[in-house]
């Protein structure tokens, strides 16, 4: 917050006026924008510790300390912190040409008026909310995905009965297809659309005057133009920042979180790690990091989706890691089993072994 700004404590109300206006504690207030905040406001004891906010696009430069330089001024400082987040994906034209006439889901919220043909492109949470969304609005909406399912990352259940409500509300869900050209008509956007059905031979289509074709493939790391080669900064091939578990980059001093990292994409993941890193700089936590194992995830399509921890694809594919039984006969059937779990057999494995019955051992083989 710039040191002009000024920070009212009280309960506002809005009020007349040329302009957006609000009245706190008998006093009316106007701007171009209000920004209200209903609650966490800190006090502020003194108008040294209300942090500036510098406007720009910061890039790395050399310095004796971590730098960076907005609008040709320098920075420097112990602690800086790379949270610069992630930009929807938009394919290349040189890849699908006219791509750049769709929209994203940035492009989604400054919408003034409800398209009456949608198309959206992709299979992940944001695709299947915005795609819900537009449906039930009363827009005739397409998804269209590469598989044969929304959601391939989540549990299979949810993928398949999610893809299963998505058609049942009226989306027409466009499977195994992808856009290959956009062209501009009088009448709205035209798609060329290729699908191939594994077995089938390939099949192109086009769709017609469509108001909006919105591109929900992914996310980009956001860190294009900070010139993280001046000092070195580690990235991966598509970008990301590469970090340890303390959020520590391999520049000392120079900390990344959030999207930017390409890890749990979620914003309330992006404030738990700045929360934990905060911690261990300046609170003396020097054991203050995020767990990012069963991180809990929502999808808000209809109905809703929440999930947590392991899925059933990734549960059968970890190695059984231990067996413990008491019982009759339990000394006799260990060792068959010490020999699988030494073998690295997966719960699969144990699934996919016909049992003998009756015994006992059947028990470890029929478990569900």
């Amino acid at each position: 917050m710039t040191k002009n700004r000024e920070i009212i404590h009280g309960y506002a109300t809005f009020a007349d006026g040329p302009q957006p206006t609000v009245e706190v504690n008998g006093k009316k207030y106007t701007a171009p924008r209000i920004l209200i905040a209903t609650g966490g406001v800190p006090t502020v004891p003194h108008e040294n510790q209300i942090p500036e906010i510098i406007h720009g696009y910061a890039t790395f430069a050399d310095g004796p300390q971590p730098t960076v330089e907005v609008n040709g001024k320098k920075y420097t400082a112990p602690h800086i912190l790379i949270a610069t987040g992630g930009v929807p994906t938009v394919p290349h034209e040189n890849q699908i040409p006219g791509a750049s006439l769709g929209i994203t889901s940035d492009g989604f919220f400054q919408l003034e008026d409800l398209p009456s043909r949608s198309v959206i492109v992709g299979a992940g949470y944001i695709a299947v909310e915005i795609a819900g969304i537009l449906s039930a609005l009363g827009s005739r909406t397409s998804l269209m995905i590469r598989h044969d399912k929304v959601l391939r990352n989540f549990d299979s259940l949810i993928s398949s009965n999610c893809t299963e409500e998505l058609e049942n509300a009226g989306v027409e869900v466009l499977k195994f297809s992808q856009v290959k050209e956009v062209k501009k008509t009088p009448s709205g956007l035209e798609l060329q659309v290729v699908t191939a059905v594994p077995g089938r031979k390939p099949t192109t289509t086009m769709i017609a005057d469509v108001d909006c074709l919105l591109w929900a493939i992914g996310r980009d790391p956001n860190s294009k133009g900070l010139n993280l080669s001046k000092l070195g900064i580690q990235t991966d091939a598509k970008g990301h920042i590469i970090v340890d578990e303390f959020q520590n980059t391999n520049v000392k001093g120079i900390y990344a979180v959030g999207d930017v990292c390409g890890r749990a994409l979620l914003t309330p993941v992006a404030i738990a790690a700045g929360r934990k890193l905060a911690h261990r700089l300046f609170e003396c936590k020097e054991d203050s990091k995020l767990d990012y194992e069963n991180i809990p995830t929502v999808v808000f399509s209809h109905p809703p989706i929440g999930t947590v921890g392991l899925t059933e694809g990734r549960y059968f594919k970890m190695k059984v890691v231990g067996i413990h039984m008491q019982g009759i006969g339990c000394d006799e059937m260990l060792q068959g089993f010490a020999v699988a779990v030494k073998m690295g057999a997966t719960k699969a494995d144990f699934d996919n072994t016909v049992a003998i019955h009756p015994t006992s051992s059947e028990e470890l083989v029929t478990l569900r």
